[in-house]
This record gives C-alpha cells, sequence and structure tokens, in this order.
C-alpha cells in the first residue's frame, strides 16, 4: 500500500498509486518488475447514494518486454471500508473532498452492485472527465436468453484466480427468489471479442444446459499500444453468468473416486457425453470448415515448436524426438475432422458436477498462454478430446505420487468410458482418428512437460512418463496402430 498526498487533483496521483501497488498483484504479468504504467482511458459508474467514487482505469504497462494493457477499477471512499482493508490500494488527499481510501474495486459492494446494473443495461457508463456525460465507449450487453432482472444483496470475491478477478453476487429477482451470479473482471485485455462470452454465449442462447447461463457482458474500447503507436481497440471487459454453489469439479470427484478405488466409467461416460454434445452445438452454430493440408501443417509445426521448448526444459526428452517425429508424422498422413470452435483449454478442472444438471463445462477463454487472435480461431475438437484424456492421466499420476499405488487401471477405464461416450453421442469414435489423436494428446503433455520443468519439478515424471508411453506404439521400429488412449 502507498500512501500519496497531492494538492489540486486526484488525476496524476492515481497513475502513481496503481503503479506502486499493482506490481504485488497475482493478475500482475511481469513479476519481479517495477511496473511503469501510462493511462489509456477511463469511465466511471454512478454511485446512486452519492458517497462512493467509482472509477475504471484502462492502463498500459511498459515495464516487460512487450506492452500489456490492464483493467484496473477503484472505488474511493471517504472513510475506510472495514471489509475490504486487504484491498485497499492506499489513499490520496484531495484539496476539496479530504482523504480518501482507494480500493480494488472488485472487493467493494458499491462497485459490484452498478457493474451488474450495467451489464443489465440499466445504467449507462459515465464519462471520467465530464460529470454528467455519459461514456458511449463502453456497453453493458444483456444477454438475449437472460430473462430475469436481478438486484445485488451482498458480494465476495473468488480467491485464488490469476489472469482474471471473479465476484460472486448473492442477487435476487423480481419475486425474491436467491440467484447467485458469478461475474468475471478481466484484467489483461488484448483486442477482440473473449472466446469465454461468445462460446458460451452462443451455447446458453441454443438451449444448451451444459455451461452456465449468462446474464452478459462489458464491452468497452481503449487505444492498444502497437509498434506504430495506440490504435482504436475494443474488447471485453467483464461477464456476468450463473454461479452453480455448492458443486464440486469434475477433478475433485474423479481424484476422490481414483483415491477410493471406485468405478468412474458411469460418469466418465457421461462426461464424454457431454463434451460431445457441446461440440455438435458449437458446430451447429458458429460452423464448421474444412482442415486444408496447410494448416495441417502449421498444427504440426506448432507441435514441433512444443517439443523443442519440452527439449529446452529437460534435455534428456531428445532421445524421444525420432519417436516424437513418428507420431506426427502418422498423423500428417491420416483423415482430419473439419474444423470448429471448442474448449480449447479442457480438463477435469473445468468441469462442475451438477446434482441438477450432470457435467456443466466452464471457461471457454482457451489455453490461456496463446494470444486472444489465436484463441478465437477455428481448432480441432480432438484437441478437446486429448486434453481430458491427458487430465484423467493426472488424477492417476497424483495418485501415484502421493498414495504410492499404481492407478493405471483406473486411468485406461475411465478414458476408454469418456471415449465411448463421446463416440456415441457424436457418432464418430476419436479412436478411429488414431494418430490425429495422439499427436495431440502428446502435444498436450509436451505442454505439461514444459509447466512441470518451471514450476513443479517433483511432479516433471507425470507428464514425461505420459510422452513415453505415448509414443511407443508410433516409435519407429513399430508401425502405427489401434487406439492409443
Amino acid at each position: 500500500m502507498a500512501e500519496i498526498h497531492t494538492g489540486a487533483s486526484l488525476t496524476p496521483s492515481k497513475q502513481e498509486l496503481v503503479e506502486e501497488w499493482m506490481g504485488s498483484q497475482r493478475w500482475y504479468a511481469a513479476k519481479g518488475r517495477r511496473p511503469r504504467v501510462r493511462r489509456l482511458a477511463a469511465w466511471r459508474l454512478d454511485d446512486p447514494a452519492g458517497e462512493v467514487g467509482i472509477e475504471t482505469m484502462l492502463v498500459v504497462d511498459e515495464a516487460g518486454d512487450e506492452p500489456v494493457v490492464y483493467q484496473v477499477p477503484l472505488t474511493y471512499r471517504g472513510e475506510p471500508l472495514a471489509s475490504a482493508d486487504h484491498a485497499l490500494v492506499g489513499t490520496l488527499e484531495h484539496s476539496v473532498l479530504g482523504r480518501r481510501w482507494v480500493y480494488d474495486a472488485p472487493h467493494d459492494p458499491a462497485y459490484a452492485t452498478q457493474l451488474l446494473e450495467l451489464v443489465q443495461g440499466r445504467v449507462p457508463a459515465a464519462s471520467s472527465s465530464a460529470s454528467d456525460a455519459v461514456d458511449d465507449s463502453v456497453s453493458g450487453v444483456p444477454q438475449p436468453s437472460w430473462t430475469s432482472s436481478v438486484r445485488v444483496r451482498s458480494s465476495r470475491v473468488l480467491t485464488g484466480e490469476q489472469s482474471n478477478t471473479s465476484v460472486i453476487l448473492d442477487t435476487e429477482d423480481e419475486d425474491g427468489t436467491h440467484v447467485p451470479l458469478i461475474v468475471k473482471v478481466f484484467r489483461m485485455l488484448s483486442p477482440g471479442d473473449n472466446p469465454d462470452v461468445v462460446l458460451q454465449g452462443a451455447l446458453v442462447d441454443a438451449g444448451s444446459r451444459r455451461v452456465p447461463a449468462v446474464v452478459g457482458s462489458v464491452t468497452g474500447a481503449w487505444p492498444h499500444p502497437g509498434p506504430e503507436g495506440d490504435r482504436p481497440a475494443r474488447g471485453h471487459l467483464a461477464f456476468a453468468q450463473e454461479f452453480l454453489p455448492g458443486v464440486e469439479d469434475a477433478w475433485r470427484v474423479a481424484l476422490r473416486a481414483a483415491e477410493d478405488g471406485t468405478d468412474f466409467t458411469g460418469p466418465a461416460r457421461e462426461l464424454g457425453e457431454a463434451t460431445a454434445e457441446v461440440h455438435r452445438t458449437l458446430a451447429g452454430v458458429l460452423g464448421t470448415e474444412p482442415t486444408t493440408p496447410a494448416q495441417v501443417d502449421a498444427i504440426l509445426a506448432s507441435m514441433r515448436s512444443r517439443f523443442d521448448a519440452a527439449v529446452a526444459a529437460v534435455p534428456d526428452l531428445a532421445a524421444e524426438g525420432p519417436a516424437v517425429e513418428a507420431v506426427l508424422a502418422a498423423a500428417k498422413s491420416a483423415d482430419w475432422p473439419a474444423l470448429q470452435r471448442i474448449h480449447g483449454d479442457y480438463h477435469l478442472g473445468q468441469v462442475l458436477r451438477s446434482p441438477e444438471r450432470g457435467w456443466v463445462l466452464l471457461d471457454f477463454e482457451g489455453e490461456p498462454l496463446r494470444p486472444l487472435d489465436e484463441r478465437v480461431l477455428p481448432d480441432q475438437w480432438v484437441r478437446d478430446v486429448a486434453g481430458m484424456l491427458r487430465s484423467f492421466d493426472y488424477v492417476g499420476g497424483t495418485l501415484e505420487r502421493i498414495v504410492g499405488r499404481s492407478a493405471r487401471t483406473w486411468v485406461t477405464d475411465a478414458q476408454d468410458a469418456f471415449l465411448d461416450g463421446y463416440a456415441a453421442e457424436a457418432g464418430e469414435d476419436p479412436r478411429h482418428r488414431a494418430a490425429v489423436l495422439a499427436a495431440f494428446e502428446l502435444d498436450k503433455a509436451l505442454y505439461e512437460v514444459v509447466y512441470e520443468a518451471r514450476n513443479r519439478p517433483e511432479w516433471l515424471a507425470v507428464p514425461r512418463d505420459a510422452v513415453t508411453r505415448l509414443t511407443a506404439r508410433f516409435s519407429p521400429a513399430s508401425p502405427p496402430q489401434g487406439d492409443l488412449s
């Protein structure tokens, strides 16, 4: 926390305050560096009580190798907010208003309340420079399929997130019915539509119950920095959706089953069916396109780059080079399915188990390390299938590492059941594309190798062993064969 005293205006001091504070936040990308912030844009939400200033700043941090745009919502109060002591950014001295306590706004119920009003189209964004002017660059976009009118009773920030900030909203509709919601405030901004908003919105408007209902979103415009200077940009700033309280994610459900030795083939098959259902709906509402040989080559080139990165992180992996190349060569000559929109970062942690609705999929933003302009492109549904197969393998690897007993049979049975369910719902068995599936599984395992080598080296054996298993049937000494799951 910083304390900065200024005379006439908050404007220069706010930037200094944010610059001092944001480097320690979980969502700040350039860890270990001191931010160097430049303001790009700002807009306000008006507090009906007139007691709290609510301002969102869009700033670019120019301290790293590449400029990064951040969304920084702030609230200004004349008295400390005891419930948000942990979210205090600092204090400012204003010549007219006196001391102002500045908070990270998602932790302030005044911000959460007015943000949801904006999402529902009931209030406009206001200009930060003119007290009575509307800011037309920021818009609330209610979802067509959402028909309730809800108001916030209380709010709390969800802990543990890194790239975004999510706020749990306890709301009620016109009849007084409790309606729990969650609004995700995007911290790092890129030009373009966020796939989480687009894909989930398309699914709910098509009548899918496999994703949470969507209330709406907030879009905004800002000058985005580039090699030739700032250029006009527009993208999503926030996303509000149904919150399912008291449910567990599939990772916890599956890990507990593996620890107990409980048969998981039934739930795994249902998960395969749910996955295929979502893929079919996305293909129906957003379309498909043939996969060209050039696109196959580009995907395989990306996989080779992933292998190079894995070797750089774990040099002894270089011995797997011929076997990896054999997998990719087999995939190149295989028949590839059409391209379509997919989840993009699919694993057990992205799925919830609802007693009423079964499996519910979350977080369609795609692989977080990929640029947004790549994550919005059509991709291979096989990538999602491979991601879930790798996630089941991680359940087994976790059990083997922590408990010390093998879970290979449990993993294989769960993977087969997942594929059975997918095939039954999709009308196409992913195992009939064994070479393509193996390539995507291998690519995911290599991604995991890099992650574990950098962050959790004690877990490296889980993806490292998977690389050996996945390449075994495609080694130069053995012709390609059957199911690799």
